[in-house]
């Protein structure tokens, strides 16, 4: 399965290629529970390929790549959060137009699925965002980051990126997955991962949290110093915070509301480091929330 998401405007934001990749068995679509995820910045579908393994007797899963990493071609112009979510959008109703789906994200990916609870929550049945947040970092250290790797190279990132993504004995426990996730950065065009830094830069989204109504479940890694345990519990508990009138929200189910998981052992990159946990999670979670 390869399937793309066109350029284009969505609302006025510019929606960039993506394609996509059937982790789970080849066969038609609409039959099981349909389950998109999305990848953090300088990885690609790999990063998922156990998670679908693990999930493909039950649920259909696609993983799309950013701009310019894994199969998607490179981006042509800056993007934002929003331009990706709309081109996530785009995707789905190229291969199952008008469902509704499950998503799941990592990092960038994550908040991709944030803007997608805000954008387009009437399309999705559940959300899991993964090691990431409403904000990451600062405008200044992706505006630095994005003129680094566009000078030198997505290469230079490696080593940083490496010590980021994983904890203390996953690289070991796993070497060829820690392997391949690595030569994606590598191969990452450098000028579409200076786009995701530019769209990271411009993505806060803390103060319009509460508007999402889609059953969340964040799972965070304990060792991760990008969107830490905290950051992502201060997250959950803006979703689920009362409206402004002071009363609970009304158009979301009572039992539906975010909660937060701390896995251990877990740095950036759950779905490669806790693939079977993650797996459970996500079943769970599809189970609750599927019609």
């Amino acid at each position: 399965m390869s399937e793309r998401a066109g350029n284009g405007t969505a609302a006025g934001t510019r929606v960039p290629a993506v394609k996509a990749v059937l982790l789970s068995p080849r066969r038609p679509l609409g039959n099981r529970p349909l389950l998109v995820v999305g990848c953090s910045l300088g990885t690609s579908s790999v990063l998922w390929e156990k998670v679908g393994a693990l999930l493909g007797d039950a649920v259909d899963v696609v993983a799309w790549d950013l701009p310019g990493h894994g199969i998607s071609p490179a981006a042509e112009a800056p993007f934002t959060v929003a331009g990706l979510a709309g081109a996530v959008v785009a995707l789905v109703d190229s291969i199952a137009p008008g469902a509704r789906f499950h998503y799941a994200g990592v990092s960038l990916g994550g908040a991709v699925g944030l803007q997608l609870g805000l954008d387009h929550g009437a399309r999705l049945l559940s959300l899991s965002v993964q090691c990431s947040g409403p904000k990451l970092g600062t405008p200044e250290s992706w505006a630095e980051r994005a003129e680094t790797v566009r000078t030198l190279g997505t290469p230079v990132m490696i080593q940083g990126s490496a010590q980021r993504w994983f904890a203390e004995g996953s690289m070991a426990r796993d070497p060829a997955l820690s392997s391949r996730l690595l030569h994606a950065l590598r191969d990452a065009d450098r000028v579409s991962y200076a786009h995701c830094c530019g769209a990271l830069a411009a993505f806060d989204v803390r103060s319009e949290l509460g508007r999402i109504t889609v059953p969340l479940l964040a799972v965070a890694g304990a060792e991760d110093t990008v969107a830490t345990p905290e950051l992502m519990q201060d997250m959950v508990a803006a979703v689920n915070a009362p409206a402004d009138n002071g009363l609970a929200k009304t158009d979301a189910p009572a039992d539906n509301g975010a909660f937060s998981i701390t896995l251990p052992h877990v740095a950036h990159l759950a779905p490669a480091e806790a693939p079977a946990k993650v797996a459970e999670l996500l079943r769970s979670l599809i189970e609750r929330t599927q019609p």
